[in-house]
């Protein structure tokens, strides 16, 4: 990567779908400066699965802010009073963490216009996902208005640009351009109960989605389970 690279911030959790927004966020040709948030999540263990994946595919920069998103609660993914479910329920289930990705992108957006870049890459999905409102292209388009009507940047003239590359794609696929792209998913934690060593529950839904990925995609499943 040259110096003269266009810069991006890429939203990365550490799971599969962020992972392989990043390397395609690099294959595009941008210097990719990553985010991931401690927000007080009970799968901490991304967090390190994040650095790994971070330093394998070449981020320009990787930064780990803290945010208290557990000290407010709502979610079974900050709250461990509140069961991860391990079946699907109707409607938005209970791992929804209250405007994660809105709170999110506000951040991304605050770095990227300090860093002078123009560009937002989140990993969200609206195929194979839980029915989180903030995961719909709506939303992205909602708030790439947004950025460009409350920032310095955006009122001078800098467009900001939101792009979330797999959110039409189903899991198979994105599995299957990630490992186009080189992404070692061993290096991944999806799990919403994964333990401190990053071993998957194999039974929470963003274990089956991802395992069901894999299998769809004919790929063998890297996913280190603790069953």
């Amino acid at each position: 990567m040259n110096g003269a690279a266009r810069k991006a911030v890429v939203l990365l959790s550490g799971g599969l779908d962020s992972a392989t927004a990043l390397a395609m966020a690099r294959s595009q040709g941008y210097a990719c400066h990553a985010l991931s948030l401690d927000y007080g999540q009970r799968h901490h263990a991304e967090l390190a699965a994040a650095r790994r994946v971070a330093a394998a595919l070449g981020a320009a920069e990787h930064k780990v802010l803290p945010l208290s998103l557990d000290a407010i609660g709502g979610s079974a993914l900050t709250d461990r009073s509140i069961a991860v479910p391990e079946m699907r329920a109707e409607g938005i289930p209970v791992t929804y963490v209250p405007a994660r990705n809105t709170v999110f992108l506000a951040l991304a957006l605050g770095w990227a216009e300090v860093l002078g870049a123009s560009d937002l890459f989140v990993g969200v999905n609206a195929v194979d996902y839980s029915g989180y409102p903030d995961c719909r292209p709506a939303f992205i388009e909602a708030f790439e208005r947004l950025a460009n009507l409350a920032t310095k940047a955006g009122v001078e003239g800098q467009a900001f640009r939101v792009h979330a590359p797999l959110i039409q794609m189903s899991k198979a696929e994105i599995i299957r351009v990630g490992i186009q792209l080189g992404v070692d998913y061993a290096l991944t934690v999806s799990c919403y109960q994964a333990d401190e060593q990053g071993m998957a529950c194999g039974r929470c839904e963003s274990c089956r989605l991802r395992a069901e990925g894999f299998r769809a995609a004919g790929v063998a499943d890297p996913t280190r389970y603790r069953i």
